[in-house]
C-alpha cells in the first residue's frame, strides 16, 4: 500500500510547479514487482493527473503573476491561445507541461475537456513508459 501512496504523491508533486521524478520511481517499482504494474500505473497516473488539474485550477482561480509568466513564456501562451484545449494533450511534457496547464487555466479553457485531455495525456505517458521498460 505504501508503494501506491508514494507513486501517487510523486506523480502529484511532479505535475505541479515543483520538480519531481515520478517516471524514475514508476520504472523502479515496475522492475521490482511487475505483477503490480496496473496498480502502479493507476496510482502514478491519478496523482500526476490530479497535480496537473490542480495547476490548471490555480491558473483558473488566481491571476497573480500572470503578466510575469506571460513575459517569461510568450510562445507558450500564444500556443495555448491558438490551440485551445488540444494543447493540454502536451501536458505530459516535462516543465513546459506544467506551464501549459497553468496558462490553460488562466485562459479559462473549458474545464471538462481540459481535465479529459490532461488525464489522456498523462495516461499515454505512463503507458509508454510501461511498454518501454517491460517489453
Amino acid at each position: 500500500m505504501s508503494d501506491y501512496w508514494l507513486l501517487f504523491s510523486s506523480g502529484f508533486i511532479s505535475s505541479t510547479l515543483f520538480p519531481g521524478g515520478s517516471e524514475v520511481l514508476f520504472v523502479y517499482y515496475l522492475k521490482q514487482q511487475l505483477s503490480l504494474k496496473w496498480g502502479y500505473f493507476l496510482a502514478v497516473t491519478f496523482g500526476n493527473s490530479l497535480g496537473a488539474v490542480t495547476t490548471y485550477l490555480l491558473g483558473y482561480y488566481f491571476s497573480w503573476g500572470q503578466e510575469k509568466a506571460a513575459l517569461k513564456y510568450p510562445k507558450t501562451l500564444a500556443f495555448c491561445k491558438k490551440w485551445g484545449n488540444l494543447v493540454l494533450l502536451l501536458s505530459w511534457l516535462p516543465v513546459i507541461g506544467d506551464v501549459i496547464c497553468l496558462f490553460a487555466g488562466w485562459l479559462r479553457l473549458a474545464r471538462a475537456t481540459a481535465f479529459l485531455n490532461i488525464v489522456l495525456s498523462k495516461s499515454i505517458r505512463y503507458l509508454f513508459l510501461m511498454w518501454l521498460f517491460i517489453f
